[in-house]
């Protein structure tokens, strides 16, 4: 690939079956005799998701298997999305509007057409939910309350109680799901890689989350809906479980992935004790909510005309600046929402009140977290990977619609349309038999779970070196710590998937010699053009970057 500038846009190629790399530890390797096998004929969702559950409910009445690490809703990253689902829904907005603040907030990496889809999509998705029992928020006229987030043109985004969307739908989804006699939910189960023979997936690893031996299980399609990447930062606003996992498993099996690079920074997390950092929701700021630092200062008008309403990025490197500078950010919410804080967003009022920080008397204080992927596995508009037999969904999937820097909610937009997508076409190209009895998978013996020291280890060298500034020296710096992190504890499959994301993570934003979107280097500060080139890369090539471990 080419490293400079991002690497070239090539299509999709035939991946061997696992990755073969001089560096690569005996666990990156495939031998697929060492697992028990059993044989399903569901179409396996990896991920309890928006995108998880939204294919799982459209496949019906074929038979799906959900595979769920915990119960349905309390992992998941939908679940804690505190903004809502991004639509053009008032009568004065339309679809085109929405693509096109897309694009530009995409720093020149937006996939226009993928674009135009998703946002043409969007008011049917949100009425299908809806229809489903989704409580979105109404005015006294029965219409859409929209509250306006960074960097949209109009107030778009369709919201629950203020800030439980994420949480609502849900437990919408969820409901409908339990209720669905095709689908079958595996909870207390975790994928730890997929199965790939002659270039094709054909099953999943699975094993008990507390460490169960693995079954090796064969199924005719695999999606992963498994989330994205930010729990591998130190600070960061994902649930624990949301840590490179499922790019991690596509990758070792050879996928393509996408725009690695690319980790977007909330800038208001709440700045605390809690891991993972509760989340300020950005429609604070469009309600009116401002930033200032210890000195009371705003400082976002002097660096953008959109002052707090700028992208994400922006205002994170400036909340960063503010942080390194000893200033201390903070999001006053006194005047703007004010009292209405308390009851419009109550996960907001809950963190606050949890760490003993009173919202209505004193600024609440904030720093950037890691909290989406905009990289993922490479996929098309119909949720394929460059691998046949695998569809991704949803954050661990790259569909070209965030480019360089995600617009605010637009992620469970994506989810619940490429869920949707994804669906439709493993039900167009998977024969199933019609008789699929339930998955019952033996609970013996034990597999090797992540050291937590290690996994603190590898949270802080990507914090350091991967996070809002990165620089040569600090990228290469922590590529040799992931792989002295690997190489501690190289058996260990869950491990491996997060060594192996990160490592496309960093070795991508290596690559990458310019500035662009979330992706900041600080030796390369300029764009290299006002249109990219979105980066391809697989862990093979990730691992070449990467310099041995020290010794010790």
């Amino acid at each position: 690939m080419q490293r400079a500038a991002g690497g070239e846009r090539r299509a999709f190629g035939a991946a061997g079956a696992g990755v073969s790399h001089p560096r690569a530890p005996v666990g990156y390797l495939h031998d697929e005799e060492r697992w028990p096998v059993q044989e399903t004929g569901r179409v396996v969702i990896v991920g309890a998701g928006l995108a998880a559950l939204t294919a799982a409910l459209r496949l019906a009445p074929r038979a799906v298997l959900v595979i769920s690490p915990e119960a349905l809703g309390s992992g998941a990253s939908s679940a804690w999305a505190q903004g809502g689902i991004a639509a053009a829904m008032d009568p004065a907005d339309a679809p085109e509007n929405h693509a096109a603040d897309t694009i530009r907030a995409g720093a020149g990496l937006v996939d226009a057409a993928v674009a135009d889809f998703v946002t043409a999509q969007a008011p049917g998705q949100i009425r299908a939910l809806a229809g489903i029992g989704a409580p979105f928020d109404r005015s006294e006229g029965g219409g859409y309350v929209l509250s306006r987030e960074a960097a949209h043109g109009f107030a778009r985004v369709v919201r629950v109680r203020g800030d439980q969307a994420g949480a609502e739908i849900t437990r919408t989804l969820i409901a409908a799901v339990r209720a669905a006699p095709s689908v079958q939910v595996l909870e207390g189960v975790i994928a730890t890689g997929l199965a790939v023979k002659d270039g094709r997936v054909t099953g999943v690893r699975l094993m008990g989350a507390g460490g169960s031996a693995p079954v090796l299980l064969r199924a005719p399609a695999v999606l992963l809906a498994a989330g994205g990447a930010a729990g591998l930062y130190a600070c960061t606003t994902n649930p624990a479980r949301i840590c490179g996992q499922a790019l991690g498993m596509a990758a070792r099996a050879g996928a393509v992935v996408a725009d690695a690079e690319f980790v977007q920074f909330h800038p208001t997390a709440i700045d605390c004790t809690d891991d993972p950092a509760p989340l300020a929701t950005e429609a604070l700021r469009g309600e009116g909510a401002q930033l200032v630092n210890r000195l009371g200062e705003r400082f976002m008008p002097g660096l953008h005309p959109d002052a707090e309403l700028a992208a994400r990025d922006v205002v994170a490197r400036a909340i960063f600046a503010q942080t390194q500078a000893g200033l201390r950010p903070a999001l006053d919410a006194r005047k703007a929402p004010g009292a209405r804080i308390l009851t419009d967003f109550p996960a907001v009022a809950g963190a606050c009140r949890r760490n003993s920080i009173d919202p209505l008397r004193e600024p609440i204080p904030v720093v950037a977290a890691a909290h989406y992927h905009m990289g993922g596995v490479a996929c098309d508009r119909q949720g394929r990977s460059s691998l046949p037999g695998l569809w991704v969904a949803g954050e661990a999937a790259s569909t070209g619609l965030h480019g360089a820097n995600r617009l605010a909610s637009n992620g469970l937009l994506e989810a619940v349309v490429f869920g949707t997508a994804a669906a439709d076409s493993i039900a167009a190209a998977v024969t199933q038999p019609q008789d699929a009895p339930p998955v019952e998978l033996p609970i013996t013996g034990a597999a090797e779970l992540p050291d937590p020291q290690l996994v603190a280890r590898l949270r802080a060298a990507m914090t350091a070196g991967a996070g809002v500034i990165r620089d040569a020296e600090g990228l290469t710096r922590t590529l040799r710590e992931i792989a002295a992190v690997e190489s501690a504890q190289p058996g260990c499959e869950p491990l491996l998937n997060m060594t192996a994301t990160a490592s496309l993570i960093a070795a991508a934003a290596l690559a990458r010699r310019e500035s662009r979107g979330a992706h900041c280097r600080r030796d390369f500060p300029d764009i290299d053009g006002a249109t990219g080139r979105r980066s391809r890369m697989t862990l093979a090539e990730a691992l070449a970057l990467r310099p041995l471990p020290e010794e010790t």
